[in-house]
């Protein structure tokens, strides 16, 4: 009985941990918004300078998706759904 509350706990911890550790926020091309707005966005939302921004939007564009942001997935969390409210496709990996 012991042994499966032991498999139970380390599960669980390890759901903590994957949940915790470095997630990426990926912007996907929708061919939709322009470069402008895409751009003032992820200036806006997630503190890009210019250059940035742009090399996001233009690695966007010819790739198909971009990392635009690393971090824990609590703190991208919070810029996906603003990103979202603005119509742009963004996911966290």
């Amino acid at each position: 009985m012991k042994e499966n509350q032991d498999i139970k706990d380390k599960s669980l911890k390890k759901d903590r941990i994957n949940f915790d550790k470095n997630r990426k926020l990926i912007l996907y091309n929708d061919n939709i918004n322009i470069f402008d707005y895409v751009i003032n966005c992820l200036v806006e939302v997630c503190q890009h300078d210019i250059l940035q921004a742009e090399q996001c939007a233009f690695i966007t564009h010819y790739k198909g998706r971009c990392d635009i942001k690393t971090g824990d997935y609590n703190s991208l969390r919070n810029m996906r759904q603003l990103l979202i409210s603005k119509g742009i496709k963004v996911t966290i990996d």
